[in-house]
């Protein structure tokens, strides 16, 4: 069925005339007619009775008048829903990333966007960046922050940020702080590093075996803030990326290890799935993402 029929239908059978609901939906009354008539022909029942000053719903005509008049409703809806969506008035920004990746990128520019789009739900995933690889790919995110290099076919993944890391330690090892070492002293203090599984910590590994270091870690944990704690603490030298410890370094609680060979530095970047499309709200973050 011609869906304009139905608008036709539902204005006639509120107006009770032919002509009012012509005048209302700026056609011509035989338009109206041949509309109704359309209609009654394709379903094979008379929505109307004709009376000398109008016209009036069947049963038949009532029975689909509480059909259309919902559709209408349930459209007119779905329309209100879009303008909200669009203006970033409802709708959800699902995001992933690692927890120092969300304390020390992505928090600075959510505030920005929360702050602006207040009724937009903002929903965050932890976990390392092999969790959001799984979460983009499974559909549970739309959006990934990830170290880089970070491929996969099912993605697209642009550089976001480039990060430098160091090794840093409290004053109970600040000594080794005020001359330049070479790489291999690193077997001389205890190693305080991210748990296995990381890309972080690959990245660490992969460096050191470069350098011909062999150094185990005496101390591995999940979590960057926990490093940085017993490094302050004087539980050895923890691999840290530079900006994440940046108040750190400059109080004087952490002091960064001069090394003849310092790790290359690293990205950051931004993964979406490369066959869907991004939600507006999703869209609008990463825009804002890209010019912070």
């Amino acid at each position: 069925m011609n869906m304009e029929w139905y608008r036709i239908f539902l204005h006639t059978a509120r107006s009770g005339n032919l002509t009012k609901a012509a005048a209302e939906l700026h056609i011509t009354q035989p338009s109206v007619s041949y509309a109704i008539k359309q209609l009654e022909e394709g379903l094979q029942v008379k929505l109307f009775d004709r009376l000398s000053r109008g016209v009036q719903l069947t049963a038949e005509g009532a029975a689909l008048f509480d059909f259309v008049q919902k559709s209408f409703h349930l459209l007119d809806a779905g329309e209100a829903r879009m303008q909200a969506l669009r203006k970033l008035t409802a709708g959800e920004l699902r995001i992933g990333a690692s927890g120092p990746i969300m304390k020390h990128v992505l928090l600075s520019p959510l505030d920005s966007f929360h702050a602006q789009y207040p009724e937009v739900r903002v929903r965050l995933s932890q976990g390392k960046s092999s969790d959001i690889r799984t979460k983009l790919k499974e559909g549970h995110i739309d959006v990934g922050l990830v170290h880089l290099p970070f491929a996969d076919p099912e993605l697209i993944v642009r550089p976001l940020v480039t990060i430098q890391d160091c090794f840093v330690v409290g004053d109970a090892y600040r000594e080794w702080t005020e001359e330049v070492n070479d790489p291999s002293v690193l077997t001389k203090i205890p190693l305080l590093l991210l748990t296995q599984g990381s890309s972080t910590r690959r990245f660490v590994d992969q460096w050191l075996a470069s350098q011909g270091v062999q150094a185990e870690a005496d101390i591995e944990l999940s979590s960057i803030d926990m490093l940085i704690e017993f490094a302050i603490r004087g539980y050895g030298a923890a691999f840290i990326t530079e900006s994440f410890v940046r108040e750190e370094l400059g109080s004087g609680k952490l002091h960064s290890l001069k090394l003849t060979a310092n790790p290359p530095v690293r990205e950051i970047g931004i993964a979406v799935r490369a066959d869907r499309s991004l939600s507006m709200p999703a869209e609008r973050f990463v825009e804002l993402l890209e010019n912070v």
